[in-house]
């Protein structure tokens, strides 16, 4: 932990950060403020944007606390944004967009405005409780850290820190600015939440706070799959997912919103023959965010975590002291899909990931690389649109320690993608259908629409995977012949 000195001059650096922040969207945050002041109401500039603004990295979001009722926030902000919503009204928030210029820049601002207020789940409702609070200091006492429990108000820029948010913040830490205990029952999803801001800002979490975690976990049952389901998105997406996946798991959470992870636990065999599925499954995970272009991708991370979630139930302990797990790929793209639908993913989300569950042994079983040109294009046409996703995640999933063996697989998987872009160039593999069309099936046998055109196409499809493109004229020869033999 930092010592009182350290804690100091960080404390400075972020409110130098802070300053800065402000002033780079005063011209639209003190605006705004200057209209809710003409109205006889306060704005502050509230949670996570004060805490992004002491690490220096305020961005076009911006949430705002007022004293006003909603009703009035709507009349005040439909004269001055260029969008309003009211999505979020029952719940006394109003959403804005503003475009404005920003010293040389053109920049719109997302906005959101909410009626101070406290809210609380009963013990049987999915959703929040709302009634609205008369003064700042009630509004920020219900957060749910206190990092995220800090005000500056506008447009006078003074900070309003009650809870210790600043010196929380300097030491990189999480803890309530009540008990844990009354800040998880008002909404227990903020369980949840603490596992995901330790994964986005790679902050500890408070001792006190992991213990309410634990001795709660069964109360995130109460909490509607689309919100669990959202943080889950926002954790696994963050800079360090490892970290917050390993507070749901220890802390009993992950047991009720993701089962299949801390199943994964595997004791070990006696000989120690088999590794840890868990602690691989977070390696696979990691490796596969370092291959990652253009951003996070959701489905290869979520492919990643899920990959060897059928491995528990296919464990067999062999006569020869060995642990195989067969057939693991099948069973797990099955449990992907229900455990996904049950979080409310959406449906192609969940043929996603399944399927790349599903192939990300096809690679080993092809031995030591020596791949026909019929199993390349069965490959590829297996992937469709996944391929670019199943190369990642075949790469990430190689975790052992043996260097030789490492550096075989990757070459022989650097020769499996050469392979492939070599007959992607020759027949255009991304389309691949067979040599005739249905029309052109039905005209040469003479058929109507029906089954045996279904069958027909199956077959010529299979030819053209098998050998590769044929001529128009060898193509019908091997119809009829097909043909012939069914008649027989």
């Amino acid at each position: 932990m930092p010592n009182a000195n350290e804690e100091t001059s960080a404390l400075s650096q972020a409110q130098d950060r802070a300053v800065s922040e402000l002033l780079r969207v005063a011209p639209v945050a003190d605006d705004l403020a200057r209209r809710f002041q003409e109205a006889g109401f306060s704005l502050a500039l509230v949670g996570g944007s004060v805490r992004d603004a002491l690490l220096g990295r305020l961005g076009n979001d911006l949430d705002f606390t007022t004293d006003a009722r909603p009703q009035d926030v709507l009349k005040i902000m439909r004269p001055w944004a260029d969008a309003v919503w009211d999505v979020g009204i029952a719940f006394g928030t109003v959403g804005a967009q503003k475009d404005a210029r920003v010293g040389d820049a053109d920049r719109s601002f997302q906005i959101e405005v909410t009626t101070y207020r406290s809210e609380a789940y009963d013990r049987t409702s999915r959703k929040p409780e709302v009634s609205y609070g008369d003064s700042i200091e009630e509004d920020l006492v219900r957060r749910d850290f206190t990092v995220n429990a800090m005000a500056v108000a506008l447009p006078e820029k003074r900070f309003i820190d009650p809870h210790g948010g600043r010196a929380d913040l300097a030491a990189r830490v999480l803890r309530t600015p009540g008990t844990p205990e009354e800040s998880f029952s008002d909404d227990p999803l903020r369980m949840m939440r603490a596992a995901r801001f330790a994964a986005q800002l790679d902050f500890e979490v408070a001792p006190e706070v992991v213990t309410a975690m634990k001795e709660m976990a069964g109360r995130i049952e109460i909490v509607s799959a689309e919100r669990v389901r959202d943080e889950l998105n926002k954790l696994l997406l963050s800079t360090h997912p490892r970290k917050g996946l390993s507070l749901l798991v220890d802390t009993g959470i992950a047991e009720c919103v993701l089962p299949e992870l801390p199943a994964l636990r595997l004791e070990r065999d006696e000989h120690h023959r088999h590794k840890d599925v868990y602690d691989h499954t977070l390696i696979v995970l990691e490796q596969a965010m370092a291959l990652e272009e253009g951003g996070p991708d959701l489905t290869l991370r979520l492919a990643a975590l899920l990959h060897d979630i059928g491995k528990p139930r296919t464990r067999r302990f062999e006569k020869d002291g060995r642990v195989s797990f067969h057939h693991h790929e099948v069973v797990g793209a099955k449990m992907t899909k229900k455990r996904m639908t049950a979080l409310k993913y959406s449906n192609e989300l969940v043929k996603d990931v399944s399927r790349l569950v599903e192939l990300h042994l096809r690679f080993h079983g092809y031995g030591t690389g020596e791949w026909t040109d019929s199993a390349v294009r069965r490959y590829v046409r297996d992937a469709g649109p996944l391929l670019g996703r199943l190369h990642k995640l075949t790469r990430s999933d190689c975790t052992t320690r043996n260097k030789r063996k490492a550096s075989a697989l990757s070459r022989a998987y650097d020769g499996l993608e050469a392979r492939i872009a070599q007959l992607q160039e020759q027949e255009e593999l991304d389309a691949i259908r067979p040599d005739l069309d249905g029309n052109q099936i039905m005209e040469i046998l003479g058929v109507k629409p029906g089954p045996a055109v279904g069958q027909a196409y199956k077959h010529l499809l299979e030819l053209r995977l098998e050998n590769g493109p044929m001529e128009h004229d060898a193509a019908v020869a091997a119809l009829k012949e097909w043909w012939a033999g069914q008649q027989g």
